[in-house]
């Protein structure tokens, strides 16, 4: 499709399912509905039982219940042009439409990186400095937080589509994905992109790798305070209070490493593979979240079990 433009003059764009594999996009549905329904079903779960549950009114479980509200964020910003796409097979997404869902997505991958920063300070001060806990870790002090990750993830997308809207598109504008993202669309503009492309460096540097940074130092003053403890009982049951977060931590990251390795070095690879490496950032994260949490947290996995029988009665 050409980039014909609309009545506001801004060129629509198409949207891609599997490329090269058109025949199993019916299938896909199919994986990315359980997706969505594992993913929304977990985390107002997650949301319900912490609201409910007393003993969850800490510190951690109020950081899980963010994360929680942020994954059904990334899940609902990308479920319309998925359902689209894949469903009634409608691919052309307008120019603004596309801005608002890359800013609603990158919004949210931000703020998830500023989440699981925020729950490796909780598991810091839980197990270097327990005895301050409760006076450093207060709910104003969580509120103030909070707020900086939400203004500091604003801060950093608010521009992209400024940045995108202000280029010329003069070619075919078909997008890799069911959705739109920054780095797929920062590809079809005819003009000097050198503006966006530092500023995307920046951003990138500023955020994800800052906080994985630091991150990774703090679970270095948690392991060399584990270390310290002389019962190893104790020290396994210690660090078992630091497995959710580490998961949680991981399944964020490494599909973001393997879709930038995918996007940098796999010029020659089929083009379904960068589509699914993508689907894997977006839709796995969100799906593990609350299994992982559900599984590792005792007091989630009992009320969940709770739940489930007395619907059975």
């Amino acid at each position: 499709m050409g980039s014909s433009a609309n009545s506001t003059g801004l060129p629509p764009f198409t949207l891609t399912g599997l490329p090269g594999l058109e025949a199993s996009q019916h299938w896909m549905f199919l994986l990315l509905g359980v997706l969505y329904t594992v993913s929304i079903v977990g985390n107002s779960l997650i949301l319900f039982i912490v609201k409910e549950e007393q003993s969850l009114h800490q510190p951690m479980y109020y950081f899980l219940s963010l994360l929680s509200v942020n994954d059904l964020g990334v899940s609902l910003s990308t479920l319309p042009s998925v359902l689209a796409t894949f469903c009634f097979h409608i691919q052309q997404i307008a120019f603004d439409a596309c801005m608002t869902q890359m800013f609603f997505i990158h919004l949210f991958s931000f703020m998830e990186s500023g989440i699981l920063l925020a729950m490796s300070f909780d598991r810091y001060v839980a197990i270097c400095n327990p005895l301050r806990y409760s006076t450093i870790l207060t709910d104003t002090r969580i509120v103030q937080m909070s707020l900086f990750i939400g203004i500091r993830s604003f801060c950093v997308v608010f521009p992209l589509p400024f940045l995108l809207k202000r280029l010329p598109f003069c070619k075919a504008n078909i997008l890799s994905h069911a959705y739109c993202l920054h780095p797929d669309l920062i590809r079809l503009p005819c003009g000097d992109i050198t503006i966006n492309n530092i500023f995307g460096l920046c951003i990138v540097i500023s955020t994800f790798a800052l906080d994985s940074t630091l991150i990774f130092f703090s679970y270095i003053l948690i392991l060399r305070s584990v270390l310290a403890i002389a019962s190893q009982e104790e020290r396994l049951k210690t660090l078992n209070t630091c497995v959710s977060h580490i998961c949680a931590v991981l399944i964020f990251y490494v599909p973001m490493v393997g879709v930038s390795m995918v996007h940098r070095y796999g010029r020659y690879a089929p083009p379904y593979v960068f589509t699914l490496m993508s689907l894997v950032y977006l839709f796995v994260p969100p799906m593990l979240n609350p299994v992982i949490y559900s599984i590792k947290t005792k007091e989630i996995r009992r009320r969940i079990i709770k739940l489930f029988s007395m619907n059975k009665l």
